[in-house]
């Protein structure tokens, strides 16, 4: 692969991907504690990515700097959220980092109430339920809670930003610092490998895996849930390279 040129944006690259190869396969999810199999090619990818941002924009009314809260594990929806707020020109803001003043708030199930208690009064919080294939929760939501299952399909296939973002935006706070758009795809992985992983998108090497994938011909096989024996025996089937794994717990 060529080297990015200095005016690439999350959103250009995937444009150009988009473009030159939209059949090729870019994020594989699979979930050992449900059986659930998802893989979406650049197209599928960057028309959810399409929708998502419509979303932001044209309903939670986003804005080009603004930050959004995303708290999602290890899923293929995070690749999609994470590229949508980039698609945007929004801001990630991680829960683990304090002091954020988010526009949209963006959470799975496990914290979804106390972000709808925190933040109901300032920002639209969208709720993702990580069911199978995307779909809506089965148990009533919080009060003026979206659920994405339900706001997500509706948004129009394609997105072309109002005020699209630049290199040198900021697009993520961290605990370590502010990253601009340039500098997640400068730390992307570049190896071009189809890599097995259970590291969550939103983290420092789940980030560089995924604009990896995106930027340079690679492809990420997400894992939720992984069985800890499954590892060997599923790396061939996927044609992985190599396995990025979360640090053991101690």
């Amino acid at each position: 692969m060529s080297p990015l040129p200095a005016s690439a944006t999350v959103s250009t690259v995937l444009s150009e991907e988009l473009r030159r190869d939209p059949a090729r396969p870019l994020v594989t999810f699979y979930d050992d504690a449900t059986g659930e199999r998802v893989e979406l090619s650049v197209a599928t990818t960057a028309n959810w990515v399409a929708k998502a941002s419509g979303l932001l924009v044209d309903e939670l009314d986003v804005e080009r700097g603004d930050e959004v809260l995303l708290d999602l594990p290890t899923h293929w929806l995070t690749a999609v959220w994470l590229l949508a707020c980039w698609n945007v020109g929004a801001v990630v803001a991680l829960p683990e980092v304090p002091g954020a003043d988010p526009r949209a708030v963006v959470s799975g199930p496990d914290r979804l109430a106390d972000h709808a208690a925190t933040y109901a009064a300032t920002a639209q919080v969208v709720g993702v339920s990580l069911r199978p294939l995307g779909g809506p929760f089965a148990e009533p939501l919080p009060e003026g809670v979206l659920d994405a299952a339900l706001a997500v399909p509706g948004q129009p296939d394609d997105f072309v930003p109002f005020d699209p973002p630049t290199p040198d935006d900021p697009a993520l706070r961290d605990a370590d610092d502010e990253h601009t758009q340039a500098a997640l795809l400068a730390d992307a992985d570049a190896s071009g490998e189809r890599v097995l992983t259970d590291l969550t998108p939103t983290s420092a090497p789940g980030r560089a895996l995924l604009l990896g994938a995106l930027a340079h011909g690679g492809s990420a096989v997400w894992v939720r849930h992984p069985a800890d024996d499954g590892w060997d025996a599923r790396r061939a089937p996927v044609r992985a390279a190599r396995v990025g794994r979360q640090p053991a717990r101690s």
